[in-house]
């Protein structure tokens, strides 16, 4: 809850929070983690090769989750054009990498829970997305 607090102290939010979007910054943010984390465990694992796409693209996620709440985190001055863009291309990137994480969700509980941390991302950007639309 502490994105919550610091963005409503915020002189340019005054109090007026965009409760939407303070979710999906908190999910962005636990995404990347955790699919820096199914990267990591996926270069553990014997069959490594055959994870090569993941691996890849849980990198690619996690990056585009890290700018997306950097940059909707920022108030002052803040594009809503540009956060609507990286709340699209976010929810673009989680998509991918949960359909492919799902993929070896069955042998490699890290990629059932990254696949579901990615849904769960993918959910809250665009309710964020929906809210700035209006």
């Amino acid at each position: 809850m502490q994105v919550h607090e610091i963005i409503r102290m915020h002189p340019h939010v005054r109090g007026q929070n965009n409760d939407a979007l303070v979710r999906c910054i908190e999910e962005c943010a636990s995404c990347a983690q955790v699919c820096t984390s199914c990267a990591d465990a996926c270069l553990g694992e014997d069959g490594v090769k055959m994870l090569t796409q993941c691996i890849r693209l849980d990198l690619d996620c996690a990056d585009i989750c890290n700018a997306t709440a950097r940059i909707a985190t920022r108030r002052t001055g803040a594009d809503e054009e540009m956060i609507r863009r990286m709340l699209d291309t976010c929810a673009a990137a989680c998509r991918l990498c949960a359909d492919e994480c799902e993929k070896h969700a069955q042998m490699h509980e890290h990629c059932r829970i990254c696949a579901e941390a990615c849904r769960r991302c993918l959910e809250a950007c665009e309710q964020a997305g929906q809210g700035m639309r209006h």
